[in-house]
């Protein structure tokens, strides 16, 4: 269960020297297609925090193709550490005005690209490890728990009402829209990461549907295997007890199709479909490349927006590429 006081950075376990907690603010104009990403890693041990501020509306096959991209990997943690009210060295000021339900989003880079975004929560934040909240999790009680180990030991997600403008370099473009946020905790290496395939589609205030789902980068399958996730129904989240789906993917590993079936605690089938209309590789942290889309979905159909963000290791990659490219000399 998630409390007022999880705002707040959590103690650091056993003196962990990999500790890390997140904060992932995602939002989008739809009509422009563009998708934006405010993440912050904080390393609170190690008094360093990385940051990444991400602005894309097209197809952009490396970081710097996109519209804007800020990568900073060790700003100092300003002191008091409070993950409540921040002020970051690259312009990013979060601050929070009701515990985990209320945010205001700022961001300068001194260089004519801003952000102005209040968050409103629509429904409480989802606890992926409360058994009593997450059907998966109760059903996995007496095993490993979710595929990405301790680097979510804490972990809420939850869907809300962003309103504001930001400005790329001049360019003003208003938001509006409906879309999920995350917060986690716990021990997280650089390396040993499983792979993880976190998205949601937003139909209104009213109905969306998020999901943490493993897949294979290597294409042996298409098929992607539910962890957790919720479909959130006038403000209250009912967890998902089953799911399918498949991703159809690009050669460059980006969503273009996916179909998904989930049941949700109360027996309610959800079916979406989502098309691709962007490409960005997000570099989330060291080693890691989250291949970011955002899509168009039809859920239940009815039409709505919302971001794939799948993750997978350069380790995997660098691999995988290797692989191809002893074959094709074969």
């Amino acid at each position: 269960m998630i409390t007022p006081e999880d705002v707040e950075f959590h103690p650091v376990e056993n003196g962990s020297q990999i500790w890390a907690e997140t904060n992932f603010f995602g939002f989008y104009n739809a009509e422009e297609h563009l998708n934006i990403g405010v993440y912050a890693l904080f390393r609170p041990q190690l008094g360093v925090v990385h940051s990444t501020i991400s602005m894309n509306d097209h197809d952009a096959h490396e970081p710097w193709r996109a519209n804007f991209f800020d990568h900073r990997a060790h700003l100092p943690i300003p002191e008091p550490q409070r993950l409540s009210d921040y002020s970051l060295l690259n312009g990013l000021h979060i601050t929070c005005t009701e515990p985990n339900m209320n945010w205001h989003i700022e961001y300068d880079d001194s260089a004519g690209t801003t952000i102005d975004v209040e968050y409103r929560a629509l429904m409480q934040p989802y606890d992926i490890a409360d058994p009593d909240m997450d059907p998966i999790t109760a059903a996995r009680a007496k095993e490993e728990g979710f595929a990405w180990g301790e680097a979510y030991n804490g972990h809420f997600d939850q869907t809300g009402h962003y309103t504001g403008e930001v400005v790329i370099r001049g360019r003003r473009i208003p938001i509006d829209c409906v879309s999920t946020m995350d917060h986690s905790w716990g021990p997280r290496a650089e390396r040993g990461a499983p792979n993880m395939s976190w998205l949601h589609a937003h139909v209104d205030d009213n109905y969306a549907v998020h999901a943490i789902w493993s897949w294979d980068h290597t294409g042996e399958t298409d098929e992607l295997s539910l962890n957790h996730g919720y479909a959130m129904v006038d403000g209250q989240a009912y967890g998902l007890a089953a799911g399918s789906g498949r991703t159809t993917r690009d050669e460059h590993l980006y969503a273009r199709d996916v179909e998904l079936q989930v049941t949700d605690s109360r027996g309610e089938v959800h079916e979406l479909r989502g098309t691709g209309l962007t490409r960005f590789p997000w570099q989330a942290w060291p080693n890691m490349v989250g291949f970011n889309v955002l899509a168009r979905w039809t859920v239940n159909g009815r039409e709505g927006y919302g971001e794939l963000q799948d993750f997978v290791e350069t380790t995997h990659l660098a691999a995988l590429a290797d692989r191809d490219t002893t074959a094709s000399a074969v």
